[in-house]
């Protein structure tokens, strides 16, 4: 298509906006009505031909078969297209009856297939039809986008002064939508790039993502983006493929698939497709997480810009139920630190859900064994996806599920300021199911931040663009591997660790006291609303709880506090008051037994209290007892440690446990077992929780021999919960690109504050002598 041709149409369409809508619409909704208004024209020029032969399947169908409703098959190849409208208007007949237009509108809408009806319905038209008749408008409206002065048809039509009008291909047509889409985004700063990707971005995409493979495309060959928005990827994807002028330009059948969960947006890429002469029907309503709709599909290339930091909780029931996953998509297997296989979660943090349209788009790779080529993606996200997620979450699980498969071909960072609606930091994800030699087992990060050139004017929060040159840029580091300050290629396992958790002993002394046995009257979870309804109740609150009941609901909604479902039963069930004083009993009974003497050894403590139990004939089951001694206990350095269990270790246990650790009898103290004498026996201690530390080390480092070296000079007696050990994998560029900036000296900065001194000198003086001195 002509380029003058392209932006004539585009600026006829943009005016009629401003001379039509204006006074009636606000600025910001002015795309409700054109973006559907020029969608209609461009669907009536492509039905106006076959018109008459339309009416005549419906003829045809109703009067001689005699069916009562449309058989569309018939309709779809009597209109040429996958859509048709069987009213007898067009836009331009609507016109000869002014007094009846919005009757003869509806009917006209009415009489589209079930797939432009629903395009219509997500536009809403038909209220914005109402309100420009209310404000009589339509006709104008109509008249302006039925003009001869314009051709969005596909065939060459004249003006009224004799001019040729060059008709709109598809690919002209999607050139001046996507500009009109552009222009409205741009302009409507609030809502820009909601679903608005720059074409720069798209074009980095579609180059990485084809050129690579540009000799071995399939045909046919798919493309999906499980976040499709507008459409943009799918249809840049398809020109960048069958551009005769481009780099490619192959004869391959194109099919594009996506989804999308916002309705604008969703008829806009709809009618993109409708138009454009791809299946509308791949394009699907709805939120990709929520509902597998291409559940036996898997795609040639995918490319995506999935929302991040958007919460996905309203999705959360359809993935997981309780801590359960239920939808297999978001689930993957993985070995443990000893090579054991387990089903995992994968899935992020309810509050940023970008990962599983990742996760979404790795399950829909094809097969190497089906296809050749394998599936290639490329994905945008912001930071959050290289690293937020310890090991063993959600996150890291999926970039491990990732990168130890090796489908991660390269990550790039983009400039700041280079979207419509944020000004943080973004990157280009590339995976493959099937990497050339040179890149397995390995990837690569470039860091094309500082490749932009500045925007005159922002649009939104962008203030930058990738021009053709820096796209080149990238491209050349991405197909060379160099390394240079610009990009850096890593071994997988580069990017994973091991999170290895370190212990130290429980050190508690115990003691019974009356004020500690006071404590026991409550439970620690409710010891505040407990101790509230006792001082103001006293021991009837044993008795006559109910009675109370509404008082003690009353204090806690004047007070602000807001117990769970289960804490609110127990403050309100007699038996939990009554264990609570059993309990205070008891130990009152142990304490005139034992008495209060200080034990610095819990362990001979707990046995003095089994003791006494016994000679007192108390039955204390294990909870009961074990609130009993945590209530007469604190932590105490100078204490002695406290015993979790005494291991018997000889012969084949012994050696399994050895050939478990991977180590030798001298280090089981290493591992938390410590000899006792010559008996075989092994003390295992309580650990600390507040000492308890976690140490990162890279897989290709021995765990116990990190810990030797870096851990146990420090601290004696720490040691390895290695069944604790989970495996986690983070991708940081700031580690990787970080350029260290000396301080300045001293007498540079000494300099520069005296270079500020002199020239404010004179500005300090003006204050004092006018201003009658400094306060």
């Amino acid at each position: 298509m002509n380029h003058t041709t392209h932006n004539k149409i585009v600026s006829f369409i943009w005016a009629i906006a401003d001379d039509c809508l204006r006074d009636i619409f606000v600025r910001g909704k002015y795309r409700d009505v054109i973006l559907p208004m020029f969608i209609l024209r461009r669907l009536d020029c492509l039905l106006e031909p076959r018109k008459d032969e339309v009416l005549e399947e419906v003829r045809f169908q109703q009067q001689e078969v005699g069916l009562t409703s449309m058989e569309p098959e018939g309709l779809y190849e009597a209109s040429g297209h996958l859509f048709y409208n069987v009213s007898r208007f067009t836009l331009k007949s609507l016109l000869g009856n002014p007094s009846q237009l919005e009757a003869n509108f509806s009917n006209y809408l009415d009489g589209f297939s079930e797939n432009v009806k629903e395009i219509i319905t997500h536009f809403d038209l038909r209220s914005q039809a109402r309100k420009m008749a209310q404000a009589n408008i339509l006709h104008d409206v109509i008249e302006k986008f039925t003009s001869e002065e314009v051709n969005v048809g596909p065939h060459d039509t004249t003006a009224p002064d004799g001019r040729k009008l060059e008709g709109l291909s598809n690919l002209g047509m999607g050139y001046v939508f996507e500009e009109l889409i552009r222009r409205f985004n741009e302009d409507n700063n609030e809502e820009a790039g909601e679903h608005f990707t720059p074409r720069e971005v798209i074009d980095l995409m579609t180059h990485i993502l084809f050129l690579p493979v540009k000799d071995k495309l399939p045909n046919p060959l798919t493309v999906y983006d499980p976040a499709c928005g507008s459409g943009g990827m799918l249809t840049e994807s398809q020109d960048f493929i069958i551009d005769r002028q481009g780099q490619i330009a192959a004869s391959v059948d194109v099919y594009l698939y996506g989804k999308e969960c916002q309705g604008e947006t969703y008829a806009i890429c709809k009618s993109d497709m409708m138009i454009k002469g791809n299946n509308p029907e791949n394009i699907r309503f709805g939120s990709t997480l929520a509902m597998d709709e291409f559940s036996a599909v898997r795609f040639d290339f995918m490319l995506s810009n999935p929302p991040y930091g958007k919460s996905w909780k309203t999705d959360l029931k359809f993935i997981k139920d309780g801590k359960e996953v239920v939808d297999p998509r978001f689930q993957v297997t993985l070995k443990d630190y000893w090579g054991a296989a387990h089903l995992e979660d994968a899935t992020p943090r309810s509050s940023d859900g970008q990962l599983l349209f990742l996760k979404e788009m790795v399950g829909k790779m094809k097969r190497t064994g089906d296809s050749p080529l394998g599936s290639r993606i490329a994905s945008v996200h912001n930071g959050s996806s290289l690293f937020t997620g310890d090991a063993g979450s959600g996150e890291s699980n999926i970039r491990r599920h990732v990168i130890e498969n090796d489908w991660l071909e390269a990550v790039i960072q983009l400039p700041t300021d280079l979207f419509y609606n944020t000004g943080i930091t973004t990157y280009i994800w590339i995976l493959s199911n099937n990497k050339s030699p040179a890149r397995q087992g390995k990837v690569q990060l470039i860091d094309a931040s500082s490749y932009f050139a500045k925007l005159r004017k922002n649009l939104g929060k962008k203030n930058c663009k990738l021009t053709s040159r820096h796209i080149e840029q990238i491209i050349n580091l991405y197909d060379e591997m160099v390394e240079n300050d610009h990009s850096r290629v890593f071994q997988n396992n580069d990017f994973g660790y091991y999170k290895v958790t370190i212990a130290r002993p429980l050190r508690l002394a115990a003691q019974f006291s009356p004020e500690r046995i006071a404590g026991l009257r409550f439970l620690p979870a409710l010891a505040e609303e407990m101790n509230w309804a006792y001082e103001q109740f006293g021991d009837g609150i044993y008795s006559d709880l109910k009675l109370h009941q509404k008082a003690i609901e009353d204090y806690l909604e004047a007070e602000g506090i807001n117990l769970k479902a289960k804490q609110k039963k127990a403050l309100f069930t007699s038996k939990t008051w009554n264990d609570q004083l059993e309990l205070l009993t008891i130990a009152g009974q142990l304490m005139d037994k034992i008495g209060q003497e200080q034990f610095l050894d819990f362990n001979l403590f707990k046995k003095r209290v089994a003791a006494a139990c016994k000679k007192l004939d108390i039955t204390l089951p294990a909870p009961a007892r074990k609130k009993i001694l945590t209530a007469m206990s604190r932590q105490d350095e100078k204490a002695e440690k406290v015993i979790k269990k005494v291991h018997k270790l000889k012969g084949d246990k012994l050696a399994g446990r050895l050939e478990y650790l991977n180590t030798s009898p001298e280090y089981l103290p290493d591992f938390g077992l410590y000899p006792v004498g010559n008996k075989n026996e092994y003390l295992e201690y309580e650990q600390d929780s507040n000492l308890k530390d976690n140490e990162s080390i890279p897989l290709d480092e021995n765990i116990h021999a990190y810990f030797r070296r870096e851990v146990r000079p420090h601290v004696t007696e720490a040691w390895i919960q290695l069944d604790k050990t989970r495996i986690g994998y983070e991708i940081s560029f700031n580690k990787y690109f970080y350029k260290h900036q000396p301080l300045r000296s001293l007498e540079e900065v000494t300099r520069d504050i005296l270079k500020l001194e002199q020239e404010t000198d004179g500005l300090l003086k003006k204050l004092v002598r006018f201003g009658g001195g400094l306060s």
